[in-house]
């Protein structure tokens, strides 16, 4: 399957960034089109019948996450953007406001218009520094142009979008934790409900999107949901950046229509290493349960994937061959989930913290064949009992690998003398599978 740049059609263009670029590409059309001339329940229900899901990990139909907000116009509204892509192997987002900021102003633009939003920010990873820098000087330009602030186009229609770094916190990549830092508090997850959409941001009514939902829906209003549902796969529509890191060839961001198959997308990426094969990959970033060679041609998409066990997710392929051992992948992985844990719940806190703690004796050859069970059961419970999606992101990738790769870890246990005898497991951390 060939590469179908939709997004990605002018990112390689150095001038880009500029407006009188994006302009002389098309851009700023679908505003034109929308403002003053659309009813704002026609944009929803626009992208409602294009089926477009988030991009940002959950896969959520996005017209129907707008259709939530209150229509009192008496009642503020705000959208969010999430350009926090704060996890392992996420770079596409940073590649879009890099290169071609003028396309997510747009998508702002027409989302806040189709939710009733007078006030929208960019909530970007604080690390972002050229993107923020280019966003800022778009948003300076798209206002000088009338297509933000006061009366947008000569409309009663006006619209404030404002540039906010991050906090340098994978936990606010979470949408609530995101709003408490966007409102200067600490980076911790709300109770649900609840929802967003009712009490967001300012206690207001809020939309959190992606960066690149909200560029798709720049080429549907352009383009139209028939266009739209001609791509991809029955319950995943439109392209899909595909990134792919690790260990391939040529590192970086692909976009294909969904349902390319892991097979294609490590093509795309110049293949492995010379002389290196194929061993698993995150298909999703790093929250999600990993692949094997088994699953080259499985398709690449919402459905399939969770049908297999795992998720799409922000589709990051984290690519590893077979020189990758799998116990210091789960370990490295582990420690940066305990890191990036805001501490709130204790299964998320503590689980972390056992879990780094029997993966380190497991790679430092003093396991026991009982903390493969332990690995097991903690997964379970830090899933089953945390207070957001942090730690049920955490366990996949160990215990999808642990059942792939489960002689790597019994060979490593193997090395410890005394691994048969309990009280090395009873001294090592304070829980004993079993108990």
């Amino acid at each position: 399957m060939n590469e179908m740049r939709i997004l990605t059609a002018h990112v390689h263009d150095k001038k880009q960034k500029e407006i009188d670029t994006y302009i002389s590409h098309g851009g700023y059309e679908a505003v034109k089109k929308v403002i003053p001339h659309t009813n704002p329940v026609e944009i929803t229900e626009l992208v409602k019948k294009a089926e477009l899901k988030g991009r940002g990990g959950a896969g959520f139909l996005t017209g129907t996450k707008w259709g939530f907000i209150p229509k009192d116009p008496n009642i503020d509204k705000y959208l969010v953007c999430n350009c926090d892509e704060s996890e392992p192997g996420v770079f596409k987002d940073r590649l879009l406001i890099e290169n071609d900021p003028h396309q997510l102003i747009e998508g702002m633009i027409l989302a806040s218009y189709a939710i009733g939003a007078k006030k929208s920010f960019i909530y970007t990873r604080g690390e972002y520094f050229e993107g923020i820098a280019t966003l800022e000087k778009a948003v300076s330009e798209a206002e000088k142009r009338g297509f933000l602030g006061k009366n947008i186009l000569g409309s009663s229609y006006s619209l404030e979008i404002i540039v906010h770094p991050g906090a340098g916190a994978y936990i606010a990549g979470e949408e609530t934790a995101l709003l408490n830092s966007l409102e200067g508090f600490r980076a911790t997850p709300r109770l649900k409900p609840p929802f967003p959409a009712i009490e967001g941001l300012y206690r207001k009514p809020t939309v959190v999107n992606n960066v690149e939902t909200l560029c798709n829906v720049v080429h549907i209003i352009n383009r139209g949901a028939d266009w739209f549902l001609s791509i991809g796969t029955k319950g995943s529509r439109g392209t899909k950046i595909y990134q792919a890191s690790g260990h391939v060839k040529h590192p970086g961001c692909f976009e294909f229509p969904m349902g390319v198959t892991l097979a294609e997308v490590l093509e795309a990426a110049g293949g492995m290493l010379p002389g290196r094969k194929f061993k698993a990959c995150y298909p999703g970033g790093s929250s999600c349960a990993l692949l094997t060679a088994d699953d080259l041609d499985l398709p690449l998409n919402f459905e399939d994937l969770a049908a297999k066990g795992t998720m799409l997710g922000t589709a990051s392929l984290i690519v590893m061959d077979d020189s990758a051992d799998m116990v210091q992948v789960a370990e490295r992985l582990m420690e940066f989930y305990q890191n990036e844990s805001c501490g709130k719940c204790t299964p998320c806190r503590e689980g972390t913290r056992w879990m780094v703690q029997v993966l380190k004796r497991i790679n430092a050859g003093h396991g026991v064949m009982a903390d493969l069970k332990t690995i097991q059961e903690v997964s379970t419970l830090m899933a089953a009992n945390s207070f957001c999606p942090l730690a049920a992101g955490a366990a996949p990738p160990v215990v999808s690998a642990l059942l792939s790769f489960r002689e790597e870890f019994e060979a490593k246990i193997q090395r410890n003398p005394d691994m048969n005898k309990l009280q090395v497991m009873k001294i090592a951390y304070p829980y004993q599978a079993g108990e």
